[in-house]
């Protein structure tokens, strides 16, 4: 005879005869039991089952309401009815493993791996509400290879680790909803937040979880609070706030906090809530956003009605996406207190939703007013009660049509290939069946009466995303959900985000302005981030960028360059692009310069009209009036020359500007060196017997000027031909501005050609000086001494000045060099001259030479 100890008695149970039987564990009420001594048996008694969570009632009637859907369906299934059998797990691990048992077997005394009478014909079984009871139930159903659909949310890692096959989720894996939460995060730039879990296994895998992923995002978590267990004793929650001091009741500046929400977690936190706040009607902690995940519900226990729900005012919260299911709410409306006698759990919840007493209660009636049967659902608040299907209640009501289309499936199936001959061979064998069913329901896709796809990935997950809800709580504990948003996951990869902020409301303290939760500032453009030494990454301090870098967003990482034709502005915040330099014919500067040259290019003009004029005269004669005409027009050419460096350098001025400098500069010089060699080689040649006479006259002056010019124009030719100047743009040589220039090509060559002249202008200086003291009258040595001075000064000062300016100043110094130069050549060598001839004529007469002679 089978027979154990009498088990404990289950008094709140839901059954429906049927061909086929899905099982249901509900989480309604909790089970209490007196703590074990061991100095006598244990009591096999509840200490207390009349506390009821009153809104999880609608998971039970949403599983009814799905297996009528079904049975009343013509195309599924047909001629065979579908049954269930709804037990509670009261929350309690003794009393969900005596339930998994009641659903498996037909006698009250329970042998597990015995078959004292006759097992019932379940098909699949559908819960539990949380993981922890899931888990509870897959130690039995499992070994019976049972199809568990749960709508609780497993980590990857947990059922790697548990090696639960015979599970599938209505619910994605815990691992997309992390992800999840860390892209709204981002979203919202909400980078310094607090975690908040249940110090159990399941808490334990979504803070691995999610602390990785927040690192990957650059995302810090300020703090990380374990809430003891619903099974944990009052006293124990007191101790815990008492020792723990937890920071989500401490830190003032974060204002996020996320949360491992399930309704567990909900009731410890807000018994919580209640301990450290030492009253229940007011709460503590305002101006936070929660963010739940969406195994978080908003319940209330009946004897909390008083209970302050302001606190998750403006929560936001994920929700598997689901859709509104019409015909349920009418399936609402015929429930009523003369419930069918099968149902254990409708007594409790009337009783309990309404505040009373049904007639044929034992309780002491005098306490409580009695129901009238006349109440409505509708009118019970949103935490106790609601008439549209939550997100829970859609995923059992999708589990049963899953295992429904699972079995249709394998009917058609048996029924293609001959293995029954009639409905009846497919009640038989009811472990056969479970086992059979597994490919079908893990294959199982269809479309619900909302339109929603339903099917599984490869790990028994629903392929499905999640809605972000936003939590409007009023003063008479009646809330509102408000979708605000949505997310798209495919393989662990968000495929489509999108949040609707204008819909959101927020805190009351923060005025519909949205929140910021960061460590400290944000690094304003212009800074960027340093690191604080001891400090989590998300804290860190601001510092200016360096010179010549900017940050243009805020909380940059490091100071970037502008491009090279930008550079930074004041705030260092942005590149500005940067202005051309080069000396323009537009600018002061460059109208400045020109005007010199044309007032200079005017007066040696002049000199040479004058000098033309004149030509006859003995003053103009005295001195080689060939050299005197080719030493004015060089003048002019040097003058003129100044030209080609004014204006945007091009290939062709690039190419000609120094060589024609140098070029015409030599012809000049050369011409003082053949005046002074002549009026060296006329004096000698007057002594008596000198052979020098024969040198004397305009073949040897001609030789030395074109002699001369010939070496500078062969070094002129060797420079175009091995490193031309070209034009070329400068970026770096100066902060805010582009040098358009011409580059010489070869420095050595530029510093050569400048090295002959030099020499030239060194060797005239020297023979001038030596024969400044000739007779006056035949002899400009003394001029040209001079003018000579002039040019070593100008073009000393100018080879330290050239090279410690920049862009166009630079070629402002070697025109004003030029001119300079120029002009001291022709002020010293003409001007006494052109003084005699228009001022004092009467000295300019052969008689006067004659006399100073």
């Amino acid at each position: 005879m089978c027979g154990i100890r009498e088990p404990f008695q289950i008094p709140h149970e839901y059954y429906q005869e049927g061909d086929l039987i899905i099982g249901g564990m509900a989480s309604q009420l909790f089970a209490y039991f007196e703590p074990f001594s061991f100095t006598e048996h244990p009591k096999n008694q509840l200490i207390d089952t009349n506390v009821a969570i009153t809104k999880n009632y609608q998971h039970v009637l949403a599983l009814v309401f799905a297996v009528k859907e079904i049975n009343d369906n013509p195309k599924i299934l047909p001629n065979v009815s579908l049954g269930f059998h709804i037990c509670d797990s009261y929350f309690n691990a003794r009393m969900t493993y005596q339930s998994t048992l009641n659903l498996l077997f037909n006698s009250k005394n329970i042998i597990p791996n015995y078959r004292c009478d006759t097992q019932k014909n379940m098909i699949a079984i559908i819960g539990g509400l949380d993981s922890e009871t899931s888990l509870y139930m897959a130690n039995t159903f499992s070994a019976y290879k049972i199809p568990q659909v749960t709508y609780c949310f497993f980590s990857p890692e947990l059922r790697e680790k548990t090696q639960l096959r015979s599970i599938y989720q209505m619910v994605p894996s815990e691992t997309n909803q992390c992800i999840g939460v860390v892209r709204l995060l981002l979203h919202f730039q909400w980078t310094w937040v607090g975690i908040i879990a249940v110090n159990d296994g399941q808490g334990d895998m979504f803070v691995q979880i999610l602390l990785a992923l927040l690192s990957e995002n650059g995302i810090c978590p300020a703090f990380i609070d374990r809430l003891p267990p619903f099974s944990s004793t009052e006293d124990m929650i007191y101790d815990f706030y008492k020792k723990g001091n937890p920071s989500f009741l401490t830190q003032i500046k974060i204002k996020v906090f996320v949360l491992s929400g399930d309704t567990h977690t909900m009731i410890s936190l807000k018994w919580f809530l209640f301990v450290a706040q030492g009253e229940v009607t007011t709460v503590a902690i305002k101006g936070k956003v929660w963010i739940m995940t969406a195994q978080w519900d908003f319940s209330l226990h009946t004897f909390e009605r008083l209970l302050n729900i302001e606190v998750f005012h403006g929560s936001l919260s994920f929700t598997v996406k689901s859709k509104e299911v019409f015909e349920f709410q009418n399936f609402l409306h015929i429930v009523t207190s003369p419930w069918p006698k099968e149902d254990g759990f409708l007594r409790v919840f009337w009783e309990q939703a309404f505040m009373c007493l049904l007639s044929d209660s034992e309780e002491d009636k005098d306490k409580t007013h009695r129901c009238t049967g006349e109440e409505k659902l509708e009118s019970i608040p949103g935490p106790f009660f609601e008439m549209s299907m939550t997100a829970q209640s859609y995923c059992i009501y999708n589990a049963v049509h899953a295992i429904a289309h699972g079995l249709h499936t394998l009917c058609v199936a048996r029924q293609k290939y001959r293995t029954m001959s009639r409905n009846g061979d497919l009640l038989q064998a009811s472990n056969q069946q479970s086992l059979q069913l597994h490919p079908f329901l893990r294959s199982v896709s269809f479309n619900n009466s909302a339109g929603d796809p339903i099917h599984f990935n490869e790990r028994g997950e629903l392929e499905t995303g999640f809605g972000i809800i936003n939590w409007v709580t009023f003063p008479n504990q009646s809330f509102l959900r408000v979708k605000v948003g949505r997310i798209d996951l495919q393989a662990s990869q968000v495929t489509e985000f999108t949040i609707n902020e204008e819909l959101i409301t927020w805190q009351r303290k923060f005025n519909q302005v949205q929140p910021f939760s960061v460590c400290n500032d944000n690094c304003q453009p212009g800074y960027s981030r340093k690191t604080k030494e001891g400090k989590p990454f998300c804290c860190y301090d601001c510092a200016p960028c360096p010179e010549g870098k900017i940050s243009n967003k805020k909380d940059m990482d490091d100071c970037s360059k502008c491009p090279d034709d930008e550079y930074p502005n004041k705030d260092q915040d942005q590149c500005l692009p940067k202005f051309l330099n080069f000396l323009s014919y537009n600018e002061p500067l460059g109208i400045t310069l020109t005007f010199l040259v044309v007032l200079m290019s005017v007066i040696t003009v002049l000199v040479l009209g004058i000098f033309m004029k004149h030509r006859t005269t003995p003053i103009v004669k005295a001195n080689n009036l060939s050299l005197t005409y080719c030493l004015l027009i060089s003048l002019l050419f040097c003058f003129l020359c100044s030209l080609l460096f004014i204006g945007r350098p091009q290939m062709l001025s690039c190419l000609l500007r120094q060589v024609i400098f140098a070029i015409i500069f030599s012809v000049t010089i050369s011409s003082l060196f053949a005046k002074t060699i002549t009026v060296v080689l006329a004096f000698m040649a007057t002594k008596p017997g000198s052979k020098i006479r024969k040198w004397v006259g305009k073949r040897l002056a001609y030789s030395v000027v074109l002699s001369c010019s010939i070496i500078q124009a062969g070094l002129c030719s060797l420079w175009l031909y091995t490193a031309p100047s070209f034009p070329n743009v400068d970026t770096h040589s100066m902060f805010k501005e582009t040098v358009i220039e011409c580059k010489e090509g070869s420095v050595i060559m530029f510093y050569c050609v400048l090295g002959y002249l030099g020499l030239l202008s060194s060797v005239t200086f020297f023979v001038a000086f030596f024969a400044r003291k000739l007779p006056s009258t035949f002899n400009e040595a003394k001029f040209i001494t001079f003018s000579m001075l002039v040019f070593f000064s100008v073009w000393l000062s100018f080879v330290p000045t050239y090279l410690s300016t920049k862009g166009k100043y630079m070629v402002a110094v070697e025109i004003f060099s030029i001119l300079s130069s120029s002009a001291g050549l022709l002020g010293c060598v003409f001007s006494p001259k052109c003084y005699i001839i228009i001022l004092r004529p009467e000295l300019n007469s052969k008689e006067h030479v004659l006399l100073r002679n």
